[in-house]
């Protein structure tokens, strides 16, 4: 790939990643969630943990990269995805962290992580919804596999 097809490819991304980040944004199917993470997190070269803080009816209120870690591996602090969820009034989350080397396929680690995670939200009443795992053009969802 050219440096200006590069060039384009991040401009583009750029104006949809702006388009999707206003407050409000309803996210009301996996689709509409896929489409939005894989522009957030597939090109990350390290690996990235954030977090879709929802209201009520499932519209966005923020987008937050939580923790960046290695090529492998981010240590996420479960206390902090409670605070900021609080601080912005969340009903609902949808968890998230790509996988650099491409491959989707949940770890064990990811899967303790999630029980963790929404047994510390659960005791504020904020609904853990969905964990997803970013590849390359492939994501996986922890609701849909069942393991939510």
């Amino acid at each position: 790939m050219q440096a200006s097809e590069v060039e384009v490819i991040d401009r583009a991304i750029a104006i949809l990643d702006s388009h999707l980040k206003e407050k409000g944004i309803l996210f009301d199917s996996p689709e509409a969630v896929r489409s939005f993470l894989r522009l957030q997190l597939e090109r990350e070269e390290h690996e990235v943990f954030g977090v879709l803080f929802l209201d009520t009816k499932h519209r966005m209120i923020e987008f937050a990269r939580m923790f960046e870690g290695t090529i492998n591996a981010a240590t996420v602090y479960p206390r902090e995805v409670v605070k900021k969820g609080l601080q912005l009034n969340s009903a609902a989350v949808v968890i998230c962290h790509n996988h650099p080397s491409g491959d989707s396929t949940p770890s064990s680690a990811d899967r303790h992580l999630t029980v963790r995670l929404k047994d510390a939200l659960a005791l504020v009443e904020i609904r853990l919804l969905d964990h997803f795992v970013v590849g390359h053009g492939e994501m996986t969802s922890f609701s849909e596999m069942g393991l939510i």
